[in-house]
C-alpha cells in the first residue's frame, strides 16, 4: 500500500512539474527517479535550469617569434665569413570593456643581434624596441569616447655606431643611444573614435588638442652633447601640443592579419612640424607554430640629427624592416 501511494505521488509530481516546465519554456531532459535503490517509475521528463552566461570582460593574449639564422663556414673556397643571427619578439595586449567604460593595453618588445667572425666588434644589435601604450576611455556615444593616452618607447641594450677612421685599419665604435637615451613619452586626452566591425577588424582614431611629450636622456654623455633635442645637460625636455594617433587590427586574407599604429605629433610653438612613429607588423601564419613576420618601423624628428658618414649630419627618415621565417605561437 505504502509503495502504490509513493508511485502515483511521484507520478502527481511528474506531472505538475512537465506542466511547469512548459510554461517557464525551460530544456527539458529525460530522468529516471530511484527510491531504496529500485527504479520505481520513469518519469517523462525532469526539469533542467538553463545555466546564468557569465559576462566575460576582459580580452587578453599575445604573440612570441623567435626566428634564428647561422652561417658555417670551414675551408670555403668561395670567401665568406660565418655569422649567427637572432630575432625575437613578445606581443601583449589586455583590453577591457564594460558598461560605458573602455582601457586598452599593449606591449611590444623586439630585439635582435647578429655576429659575424672576423670583426673588431662581432657581435652587433640589429633589433631593439619597447613600445607600451594604454588608453582609458569613457563613452559618450556608441562609437565616440572621451580617452586618455599613455605612449612611452624606448630602447633596452645601448646602440653604437661603427666607423674606421681615415688611414686607420682597426674599426671603433661609438654610443650613440642607451636604455631610456632616448625615452619618449607622450600623454594625450581628447575624442576617440571606435569601430569593430562584423568581421573582426577594428578600428580606433584618437584627436587630442591636449598632449604632453617628453624626451628623456639619462645618459650623462649623451645628454652632455644635447643628443635628441635636449638642452646640453639636460635630461628632460618637456613639449605641449596637440597630437594624432591611429591603429589598425584588420585580416587582410586567410592566415594573413595586419596591425598598425601611426602617431602624429606637432609643437604648439611649431605647428605642422610633425614628429611621426609609424609601426606596422603583417603576420602570415604558415600553421600553428610556424609564421612569416614583415615588421617596418617609420620615426621622423626634426630634433634628431642623423649622422652621414662623411662627418656631417642633417634631419632624416628613420626606417627599419625586418622580416622574420620563424616559431610564431599565439596565446
Amino acid at each position: 500500500m505504502y509503495r502504490i501511494i509513493c508511485l502515483i505521488l511521484i507520478c502527481m509530481l511528474g506531472l505538475s512539474i512537465h506542466g511547469w516546465a512548459q510554461d517557464q519554456d525551460q530544456f527539458i531532459l529525460a530522468d529516471t527517479v530511484l527510491i531504496d535503490g529500485d527504479t520505481l517509475i520513469m518519469l517523462g521528463d525532469s526539469l533542467i535550469f538553463k545555466p546564468e552566461v557569465k559576462e566575460i570582460f576582459w580580452d587578453k593574449g599575445g604573440n612570441y617569434n623567435l626566428s634564428i639564422q647561422q652561417v658555417s663556414l670551414s675551408n670555403w673556397n668561395a670567401g665568406g665569413a660565418g655569422s649567427f643571427a637572432l630575432n625575437t619578439g613578445l606581443n601583449l595586449f589586455a583590453n577591457y570593456k564594460k558598461d560605458d567604460k573602455i582601457w586598452d593595453t599593449r606591449l611590444t618588445i623586439n630585439f635582435g643581434f647578429n655576429r659575424q667572425t672576423g670583426r673588431a666588434f662581432p657581435t652587433r644589435k640589429t633589433n631593439d624596441n619597447f613600445i607600451f601604450l594604454t588608453k582609458y576611455g569613457r563613452e559618450l556615444s556608441e562609437k565616440l569616447y572621451l580617452s586618455t593616452q599613455l605612449d612611452a618607447r624606448t630602447q633596452m641594450l645601448a646602440g653604437y655606431r661603427y666607423s674606421r677612421p681615415g688611414g686607420s685599419d682597426l674599426e671603433v665604435r661609438t654610443k650613440i643611444s642607451d636604455l631610456l637615451s632616448p625615452a619618449y613619452i607622450q600623454s594625450s586626452t581628447g575624442l576617440n573614435y571606435r569601430e569593430e566591425f562584423e568581421n573582426g577588424d577594428k578600428l580606433s582614431i584618437i584627436a587630442s588638442p591636449f598632449s604632453g611629450r617628453f624626451t628623456i636622456v639619462l645618459d650623462d654623455s649623451l645628454s652632455r652633447a644635447g643628443a635628441f633635442g635636449v638642452i646640453p645637460g639636460e635630461k628632460v625636455n618637456a613639449e605641449a601640443g596637440v597630437s594624432l594617433g591611429t591603429s589598425i587590427d584588420m585580416k587582410l586574407m586567410e592566415n594573413v592579419s595586419w596591425k598598425a599604429d601611426l602617431n602624429l605629433f606637432s609643437n604648439y610653438e611649431r605647428l605642422g612640424n610633425m614628429v611621426v612613429n609609424f609601426n606596422s607588423i603583417i603576420n602570415l601564419k604558415v600553421n600553428k607554430y610556424i609564421s612569416t613576420r614583415i615588421e617596418t618601423i617609420l620615426i621622423y624628428d626634426e630634433k634628431v640629427f642623423i649622422d652621414q658618414g662623411d662627418g656631417t649630419s642633417k634631419q632624416a627618415v628613420q626606417l627599419q624592416n625586418l622580416i622574420n621565417f620563424g616559431i610564431g605561437i599565439d596565446f
